[in-house]
């Protein structure tokens, strides 16, 4: 994974990123995480929420599946860097954004306003 590339599709408003757990970068809105890439090589090289729909779909196609620990909340891991597009994952990576921003406390989101 392209972690500079990451970086840059996950630089977004009230964004923050830290190196959680020994090897993943995190990156999250007011403290809540919308996605996770590892470090250092593992099963998976990337986890993000998305829809339940979009679960549904995702974990239907080759190098993606529920991710683990997290798949209850709509979280899919790709176990290879190709697994989508880049312009899917970055609209993917912004959908786990927005809807990890839309799950917020109204007051936090106004706090970030």
């Amino acid at each position: 994974m392209d972690i500079d590339w990451l970086r840059r599709c996950c630089r977004l408003p009230h964004v923050t990123e830290s190196v959680q757990w020994g090897d993943n970068l995190v990156f999250k809105v007011a403290g809540k995480i919308f996605a996770i890439a590892a470090l250092e090589p593992a099963g998976v090289c990337l986890s993000f929420k998305c829809s339940p729909e979009d679960f549904a779909e995702l974990a239907e196609r080759p190098g993606i599946i529920p991710a683990p620990y997290l798949a209850r909340a709509h979280w899919v891991a790709l176990e290879h860097e190709d697994a989508l597009p880049a312009a899917e994952l970055k609209r993917r990576l912004r959908t786990s954004y927005d809807l990890v921003l839309a799950a917020l406390p109204k007051r936090i989101r106004a706090g970030l306003s």
